[in-house]
Formats: structure tokens, sequence, C-alpha cells
């Protein structure tokens, strides 16, 4: 058993909110009388490493509703027009409804999930990586002190050198939310991929953001209350972002678990277009780079066509193939807008590859990278032609 450690324990929480909160959305409403209505919501749990399950809690109200009863699976946990109720989770997704009569008011598709660095393997949340939270010294000084970046491993067992690939995140919607910027963003189904196929994988948190330090300022506007839309604001925000790649890069090519001859540049949505662009300015170091939902500014805030295929054609220096991951229903780039920026990359000379995948009924595209049973052939096809 692993040592828990103030950052695991945070790290942990986070994703047991992040999980539940994004099965939950998932839920759906009901018919029926027009009178009656009702919500669930859920305390979240975690399942620690060797275990088969957690207890998580149930809430439920209601108005205007008579035969009342929360089911799980179809079957009953509680009944009652208010309350709650314990929950216990295995790792296996289940339906959880709120219900009147013949009438469900609300629902949620749950599961518990694994505690960081350990994923379910049917029965138990079973240990994949040896995670590692880490300090990145940097060039970098604001008010009058230095600037460390927190940096996030996720690494096969062993002393490697191992191939590595540099994980961008991407931003926190409109950038409306500062208790978001604090949030350490990795994603444990793109950790789990790579490392099960031998590969490090690295998630840096950009200045602000997470546990880094300095200030997060990717393109605000005046007041800071949201992402600015105007072109050279959101490009002077990209280049902060890419200076702060550029950092962390140099860091890991200063370890000795990094493999600096096998090297990946990938990202999620702004840390997509990063990916590219990074690669496009270090074909020296980067063998190639994969894209989830890559782009800067979300359609319909105002420079978002000029921003965002500019950096697309600007990625096209990048010499060797790269690989674009994009999902239908994405609520920030659609296909459409996203194939023509690929289309513009390959007539700047850009050499790769244009993906579209559709997740389950409801689901949004532009978390694709939670579904590696969809891109995950793509992605291991792609590595395997490497040079």
């Amino acid at each position: 058993m692993r040592p828990v450690t103030a950052s695991r324990i945070r790290a942990t929480g986070i994703l047991a909110l992040l999980s539940v909160a994004l099965l939950a959305a998932c839920g759906g409403g009901g018919g029926g009388s027009p009178e009656a209505s009702g919500t669930l919501s859920f305390t979240a749990c975690v399942i620690p490493e060797g275990g088969a399950a957690c207890e998580a809690t149930v809430n439920w109200s209601t108005r205007n509703a008579g035969a009342v009863s929360v089911t799980v699976d179809g079957e009953t946990l509680a009944e009652g027009t208010s309350g709650a109720t314990p929950l216990v989770l295995s790792g296996d997704v289940v339906t959880v409804a709120l219900v009147d009569g013949t009438t469900t008011l609300d629902s949620a598709r749950v599961r518990g999930p694994c505690e960081t660095a350990t994923a379910w393997d049917g029965s138990r949340c079973t240990v994949y990586a040896v995670r590692l939270d880490e300090r990145a010294n940097t060039p970098f000084v604001e008010d009058g002190r230095a600037v460390e970046l927190e940096v996030v491993l996720f690494k096969p067992a062993g002393d490697g050198p191992f191939p590595t690939v540099l994980f961008n995140h991407g931003s926190t919607g409109d950038g409306s939310d500062p208790s978001l910027f604090t949030i350490t963003s990795v994603s444990e189904p793109v950790a789990k991929f790579f490392v099960d196929r031998g590969w490090m994988v690295a998630f840096p948190q950009r200045r602000g953001r997470g546990q880094s330090d300095g200030l997060y300022d990717e393109g605000f506007n005046a007041d800071r209350s949201f992402y600015s839309c105007e072109r050279e604001i959101a490009l002077a925000g990209f280049e902060r972002a890419a200076a702060d790649a550029a950092a962390a890069l140099d860091w890991l090519r200063g370890r000795a678990d990094v493999d600096t001859t096998m090297m990946v540049a990938s990202g999620v949505s702004r840390g997509g277009t990063l990916a590219l662009v990074h690669a496009a300015r270090r074909p020296d170091v980067f063998l190639g780079a994969v894209s989830f939902v890559g782009g800067w500014l979300g359609e319909g805030c105002g420079d978002y066509a000029a921003v965002n295929r500019g950096l697309a054609v600007y990625a096209a220096a990048f010499p060797g193939d790269t690989l674009w991951l994009y999902g239908n229903n994405d609520s920030f780039y659609s296909v459409a807008h996203s194939r023509a920026n690929f289309d513009a990359y390959t007539a700047a000379g850009g050499l790769g590859e244009f993906r579209v995948y559709t997740r389950a009924p409801g689901l949004n595209g532009h978390f694709l990278a939670n579904d590696p049973g969809l891109w995950g052939p793509d992605v291991e096809a792609y590595l395997g032609a490497l040079p």
C-alpha cells in the first residue's frame, strides 16, 4: 500500500466529485403529471486501492409527488417524498432514479470512482501507475518570487527511462469561475492508456492553475470576469501558456526517468492546440502530437475562427505526423469548424489524420478523452508508427 499524502487526498477528492458530477449530468427528467417534480443529488465517495466498493449518499426531494421511491437499477433503495440514504457503489455504473409511481422525476448514472492511479478491473480498484506530485522550477519570477509549476506524473513501475507524453490541460469553460483555477487537472483515462503501453504521462499545471505558483492569465477581459474573445488578447494568453509548456518540457528533460528520445506532445481543448504548436516549435524533441478536441477560443467567441485557424496554420511547421481527435456533439468546437482548421493546417503543409467519434447518447463530445474505448485503437496505431 502506498503512503497517503495530502496531495493524493486532494486529487482523489476532486476526482470523486468530478466522476459523480460528470455521470450525474447524464440524468434525465420525467414526464407524467406536470405538478410533480423532484431532484437527486449525491455526496461522493472514493474506492480505495484494493477496495471493491465505497459508501456514498443519495439525497432527494420532491414537490407535489405521492408514491415516491428511489431505485437503483430498478430495485427500491428508499421511499419517501424527501430524504437521504447510504448508497454503496462499486466501479460499475448503476442507474439511480427518483420515481413517483410510474413516473421518473429524475435519474443519474453513477459509479464509485477509484483512488487516483488505480482503476476498476471488474471486481476491485487495482494500481496501474505510480503517481508523483512534483514541483518544476521555471525561469519565471512574479512579485519578486520564483515561480514553480505543479507537475503530476503517472509512470509505469520501475526506474525507466520511459517514453513520455507531455499532456496539456484545457481552460475552465468561459473563465468566469475562479474556483476552478485551483483544481489540479489530470485525465486518468489518458494516463492509464499510455502507462499500460509503457509510457509515462506528465500533466503540468500552468501558472495559476492547480497548485502552481503565479497568476493565471491566459487571455482575460479587462476585469478578468471572462476569457477575452479579442484576437490580440487571446494570442497573448496563448503565448503565456506556451511559455509554461516550454518550462515544463525543460524540467522534464532533466529527469533520469524520461527517455528524451521518445517524447510526444498532447493535450485537451486549449491544451490540444498548445500541443500542436509546441511540437512545431520543438521538432528536435517531439516525435509527434496528439490533440484531443483542440481549439483556443470556443465558437461564437468573437475572433474564434481567426485565432483557432491561425494557430492551426502555425502548427503546420511540424515536420512529422499528428493526430487530431474530435467528438460529435461538442459544446465548444463543432466538427465542421475543427475540420476547417485541419484543412487549413494541411493546406499549409501540415501532416496528420483527423478522426471523429460519437460518444454515448447525451454525452458531450468535448469530453472525448474520457472514452479510450473510442480513440484508443487510433492512438495505439499512431504510437506504433512513430519514427
